[in-house]
């Protein structure tokens, strides 16, 4: 998997390249493809339409669950999002 954060530390800046359309799954890695190397994408945040929870597994392998509003950037690390447990829509991974 491309990992954006690897000899960056935790600080990673700058804009996202992309916006990946995401379709929840809860057992595959699911944030697009890196064009560059053909390996699943590590998202630097998530972009959220609707209202809704999202859960996510973080960069570092953790899941979590966050109630978010609508038309929100969640910024963490993440590598997938989960079907079950996430009820808001229109999820794109912003990618670099």
């Amino acid at each position: 998997m491309s990992n954006p954060f690897r000899g960056v530390g935790e600080n990673l800046q700058g804009i996202p390249a992309d916006m990946v359309p995401v379709t929840p799954n809860d057992s595959s890695d699911n944030l697009g493809t890196d064009p560059a190397n053909g390996e699943g994408n590590t998202a630097i945040g998530l972009y959220i339409e609707s209202a809704g929870d999202v859960k996510f597994t973080t960069l570092r392998g953790d899941d979590r669950t966050v109630a978010v509003p609508s038309n929100f950037y969640l910024v963490c690390g993440a590598t997938r999002v989960k079907a079950t447990g996430t009820t808001a829509s229109g999820i794109f991974a912003l990618v670099v």
